[in-house]
Parts: C-alpha cells; structure tokens; sequence
C-alpha cells in the first residue's frame, strides 16, 4: 500500500500542472494580502483603532434608521455595532492594521485549495482511464480497491500540503507587512446565544483551518466520486467544480425549507458554528458531522461499485 501511495504522490508531483496551480495559489495569496495592506494597512495605527470603530458605530447606526432594512441585516450591524462597542470599553484593539486581520481573511481562500484539488483530483481515475495507463496499474499483484484507497489518500494529502502552503505564506506575508506585533490580541466574537466572548486567536485560526480542511476532505472525495463515473477527464472535473459552486447557490434558494440542512452543501462549511450562525437554527457541530459522515460513506461506496467493476478494455 505505501508504495502505491508513493507512486501515486510521484505522478502528482511530477506534472507540470501541479506546480502551476501551486504558484497561482501562492501568487494570489501574496497578491490578496498586499493589495489589502495597501488599501487599508496604515489605518489604524497606534490608537487610531479606536476613532475608526467609532466612525464605523456611528454609520452603522444610522443605517439602522433605515426603514426598509431587512431583518438579517439589521441583526448584522446590531451585532458588529455591540462587538465594536466592546472593543472600546475593554480597551481591546481590533484586528485593523495587524497581521490576524490578513491571516483571517486568508483563511477565506479555501476555495482555491478545494478548486485546485479538484482539478487534480479529476483527472485521475478519468485521467488513467481515457489515457489507458490504467492497465499499468491493473497488471500488477495489488487489488483494485487498494489501488483506489492509494489513490484517494494520495489526493488527502495533496489537499493537506495546499492547506499547510496557505497557512505559512498567509502568515509569513502579513508578519512582514504588518509586522508580527499583537501576537497575543484575543479574538472577540459573539456566541450563538448572543453574548460577546474572548477566543485565543492562534487555537481561533487553528480550528478554522481544521474545519475548512474537513470541507475539503468531503469535496475531495465527491469529485474522486464523479471522476471514477467518467472516462473524461474535463468533464470529471467541469462537473466536479460546477457541483462546488452550484451546490452553494442552491442552498441559498432552499434554506427556507427544514429539509435542506440535510443536504451536503448545508454542512460543508463548519467554521459557520465557530460564527454562531448555523444554516438553520437548530443545527449543532455533531449534526453535521454525522450528516458529512453518512455521506463520505456513500460517496466512497460509489466509488468503489464504480471503480471495481469498471471495464478497461476501451
């Protein structure tokens, strides 16, 4: 098994393709941060902070003057409104102008690990297939279904690399630019049950990485799924990044039904509970767990089905 994993890893890290996508992420991440620190990096120096939160409650609460504003907005400002107001009486300074500003935000480009995988994902099996390298695997000693698990764990930890790869440069790239001060600047956010709370920042970023590390495992083993069912590869993949995007607008369209937080694209995102905002009110971290579980399962099984009793002679 281990020396299936090791070819496997070989045949991704050997194609040009891979290191493309590994620079355009790393590339983008340095673009992001240093156009963000250039717009907004020196603003709140010193104790400026406090004078732009100031600002910010001051517009916010004239927004909220505004009849027509809806209920979920309404609910947004009122919270920031109260966090900002927070940060003033404790004399906490806020995550302007500081490097967690940059390595949070950085944490919202998952996608592109989860895009990039995919990309690499689906070209594998379908890849193998269409290419007729396959019979090169199917020849040797070892079964169909240890060269799909080399496969599928090859793939895990070319997702955990990208992870770590966004991780580093995220924080290496905003320590320089603003500096690696406020190392110990708590997080303050507001819990499920309304009431503001201090979170360490370093374990905060930890569990946001882990948890958006867990939706790319699930989008991972979905794309590995639809690759498996096609013998080509841009359709393995187009597929795979259409079900990524359409899959979120969908969710939009059904949140109002109570059915909807069982489907996949509901449970995905689970730093929503580090938020405390659900997809619907009810849903806790286990639910979707157990949800995300059943079907990692069924989507490893179809893999398998398909996979073990596909025909290779075309």
């Amino acid at each position: 098994m281990v020396n299936l994993v090791l070819n496997e890893n070989m045949k991704i890290y050997r194609r040009v393709r891979t290191w493309i996508l590994v620079g355009l992420m790393a590339a983008f991440v340095l673009f992001v941060n240093i156009i963000e620190w250039h717009s907004d990096g020196k603003k709140a120096q010193g104790e400026g902070w406090r004078q732009e939160l100031q600002q910010k409650n001051k517009q916010w609460s004239e927004i909220l003057k505004q009849p027509n504003l809806g209920d979920d907005d309404r609910k947004f400002y009122q919270e920031q409104i109260a966090l900002n107001g927070y940060h003033l009486e404790q004399n906490i300074r806020s995550t302007d102008g500081t490097m967690w500003d940059g390595v949070n935000g950085s944490a919202n480009m998952m996608i592109l690990i989860t895009i990039f995988t995919i990309i690499i994902v689906g070209d594998s099996v379908a890849g193998e297939f269409s290419s007729g390298t396959i019979k090169l695997l199917l020849i040797r000693p070892a079964s169909r279904v240890k060269i799909l698990v080399s496969k599928y764990i090859s793939f895990l930890l070319f997702g955990m690399l990208l992870l770590l790869t966004l991780f580093v440069i995220s924080v290496l790239v905003n320590g320089i630019l603003y500096g690696f001060g406020y190392m110990d600047l708590p997080l303050v956010s507001m819990n499920a049950d309304g009431q503001i709370v201090e979170k360490n920042m370093v374990l905060n970023l930890w569990k946001t990485y882990m948890l958006n590390g867990i939706s790319t495992v699930m989008y991972i083993t979905m794309a590995f799924m639809i690759s498996s069912a096609f013998r080509s590869s841009a359709m393995a993949i187009g597929f795979s990044i259409g079900a990524l995007f359409a899959g979120n607008i969908v969710m939009g369209a059904l949140h109002r039904f109570d059915w909807s937080k069982y489907l996949l694209f509901a449970n995905t995102d689970l730093t929503q509970y580090l938020a405390g905002h659900p997809f619907q009110d009810g849903m806790t971290l286990s639910f979707s767990i157990v949800v995300l579980a059943v079907y990692f399962l069924v989507f490893n099984l179809i893999s398998w089905l398909i996979f073990t009793r596909r025909d290779v002679a075309a």
